[in-house]
């Protein structure tokens, strides 16, 4: 039976990637110095400094307000971002603001984070050049909102979302349902899409897909300086009207040790230009699989119904909440369910473990992937109508933010799970 999870409603300081009106651009390569009079307005600012959006920032907290900011910049140089906290306003604030203007830099651009909530006073701001006047209390995605503002037009959003699939341990079927996946949003869903093959030597995506591209992936982490959206499209091979392929080399001529920036430049490329981007993240743990994973725009991990599978997709999803704390939690769905003979988790005691449903529950059905991927074939064209295929077209839909799914209900946990997790 395949079951779907319905997530929460999103909080007030959540950002569900999705929604154009909540895509927050990721800041470039800046430093932003913060000159805070509360405890509270730090902590925010410090928490939104760990935001995946602002892990090309260099921010630095420190307290004092705006005094502390004028006697800082009288010895040193301005940052790009300086952020001030006051709870003036009026002359006061003004008077301030035209002190610390003779010490700073022209370029500079200021964010004033006050406690009043006078609209006079943000007109005066902005004549006088302050980018942007937020009011207390803040919390960090109003930060990295803002600090994104600066340097992204709102009306120049990126074209792309970036959706990661990764697998609990080797041999779940990530990739297949990556890849499968990505099938859904471009046929049923009618999005051009791209799915990028991220395992360089074993890389299957080219054997799913019936492709055999002269070039591909490899082409640009192994060529950096030579990367932009022309040159991504270059590599890509057609798959369908809407579907491209970034395949991999699946060779073992060099070694794939790859520093934590390697795949920036391609993804950033994909993002720029095609709606949507499916990445098949290899079973590695890397800093650069860290990195893919913690900066896409949704995350898909997939699990057996088995002990170690649910350990892995416990630390993967607790790691990546932490890492990504306003954003949505990682999605998991189980496949291979039903294996003849083969004691398993059940589906209500696993959600229980982590905390949340799966969002899909994938039978197994061996002759149904087996000539799929024999033929070099998804499973809708091999069963359209199959129920298996129906699973692919709702999780294509959950991914790109076009649809809830159905909830099911978690059992109790047996004692072997409660044992290690009770640690």
């Amino acid at each position: 039976m395949i079951t779907y999870q319905q997530q929460p409603a999103a909080g007030p300081d959540t950002i569900v990637a999705g929604d154009p009106d909540d895509y927050i651009a990721p800041v470039p390569r800046i430093s932003v110095q913060a000159f805070c009079e509360t405890a509270e307005t730090a902590a925010a600012v410090q928490s939104a400094a760990g935001d995946r959006r602002m892990i090309k920032a260099h921010v630095r907290v420190q307290m004092g307000g705006m005094a502390a900011a004028t006697e800082a910049y009288r010895s040193s140089p301005t940052p790009n971002v300086i952020m001030l906290e006051t709870d003036t306003g009026g002359e006061e604030i003004l008077a301030e603001l035209d002190v610390l203007a003779e010490v700073c830099d022209a370029a500079t651009r200021v964010i004033v984070i006050g406690h009043r909530n006078d609209v006079g006073l943000y007109r005066e701001l902005v004549r006088r050049g302050i980018s942007e006047y937020l009011i207390t209390p803040v919390n960090p995605v109003d930060i990295v909102r803002a600090v994104s503002t600066l340097f992204h037009a709102p009306s120049a959003k990126p074209v792309g979302r970036i959706v990661a699939v990764v697998g609990a341990k080797g041999g779940v079927g990530a990739s297949t349902i990556a890849h499968n996946v990505a099938w859904a949003v471009a046929r049923d869903l009618g999005l051009d899409a791209v799915i990028s093959d991220l395992d360089l030597a074993f890389g299957t995506a080219s054997l799913d897909y019936n492709q055999d591209p002269p070039q591909g992936i490899a082409d640009a982490v192994y060529s950096p300086e030579r990367v932009d959206t022309a040159y991504v499209d270059r590599l890509l091979s057609k798959c369908t009207d809407h579907l491209s392929l970034l395949a991999a080399p699946a060779t073992m001529d060099r070694l794939c040790d790859f520093s934590a920036e390697s795949f920036d430049p391609v993804i950033d490329a994909l993002r720029a230009s095609v709606p949507c981007v499916v990445l098949d993240v290899p079973h590695v743990w890397a800093s650069w699989t860290k990195r893919v994973l913690v900066g896409a725009d949704d995350i898909l991990v997939v699990a057996t119904p088995d002990l170690a599978s649910l350990r892995n997709a416990k630390n993967i999803i607790d790691l990546l909440k932490a890492a990504r704390p306003n954003d949505r939690r990682p999605l998991y769905c189980l496949n291979q369910v039903g294996v003849p003979k083969r004691p398993e988790i059940k589906p209500p005691d696993f959600a229980k473990a982590l905390e949340d449903d799966p969002v899909a529950i994938i039978p197994f059905e061996p002759q149904l992937f087996g000539t799929a991927a024999n033929n070099g074939q998804m499973i809708a064209e091999v069963a359209a109508s199959h129920r298996i295929a129906e699973s692919f077209r709702h999780l294509a839909q959950l991914v790109t933010g076009r649809a809830e799914s159905k909830k099911s209900r978690a059992g109790r946990l047996p004692p072997l799970l409660g044992k290690l997790f009770a640690r």
